[in-house]
């Protein structure tokens, strides 16, 4: 992984060595054979986010080279749209599928907004990938972390002569963040630094929102 001047972190994906697939691999194996069930509350959350990342970079990898996630339509159905319904590996003999992970078990069990911050899709328009993996005792740091470094990101908030600009994550999941503009507007100034804050402070509305999906992806 590269941290890039635009405060992206971007991966190789061409680079990926065989050793390195090997590795991936191996590691998706090695999670999907945790009895995730036995494990408490926190290490769920951390389990579920490494898995999904992990699940993610190799999809992007297998399919490597994509200018976007989106255009690794393997999900059932005719008007497949990207990888995130398919399912990827099975977790305790049942299967399932990025949507699964982030729409059936982290949202709508933790419910905390600070999850979009954690799960990378592989955009540039997406908050960072983490170079470390979660777990119980620094989940807190990292999640909070990530949605510092995004909010105070132009991909995640930006003011412009029309006023608020942010990420279409916060219209996607509305209802994660507060389901209204002044919720939203709320969310980001929990995370703001001060300079930012002192202008979230006078915005009534988000005047418009934007989303990268291209690659991120080191060159």
């Amino acid at each position: 992984m590269v941290a890039g001047d635009d405060g992206v972190n971007r991966i190789a994906y061409g680079r990926v060595s065989a050793a390195g697939r090997a590795r991936l691999a191996d590691y998706v194996l090695h999670l999907s054979g945790i009895p995730v069930s036995a494990l408490n509350r926190s290490e769920q959350r951390a389990y579920w986010i490494n898995l999904y990342n992990a699940l993610t970079v190799r999809v992007i990898v297998e399919h490597y080279p994509v200018a976007s996630i989106r255009d690794i339509d393997i999900s059932p159905g005719i008007f497949a749209d990207g990888p995130w319904r398919k399912k990827l590996v099975e977790v305790e003999n049942v299967p399932v599928s990025l949507d699964d992970i982030e729409h059936r078990i982290l949202r709508p069990i933790w419910r905390d907004p600070r999850i979009h911050y954690a799960v990378n899709c592989t955009a540039v328009g997406c908050p960072n990938l983490q170079p470390h993996a979660y777990g119980a005792a620094n989940a807190e740091r990292l999640l909070s972390d990530g949605a510092r470094a995004y909010v105070n990101h132009p991909r995640g908030v930006h003011f412009d002569k029309d006023g608020l600009k942010a990420s279409s994550l916060y219209v996607w999941y509305a209802d994660d963040f507060g389901a209204d503009d002044a919720g939203v507007i709320a969310h980001l100034a929990r995370f703001a630094a001060p300079a930012l804050r002192a202008r979230l402070k006078s915005a009534r509305r988000v005047a418009d929102h934007a989303y990268d999906w291209g690659l991120n992806v080191a060159r």
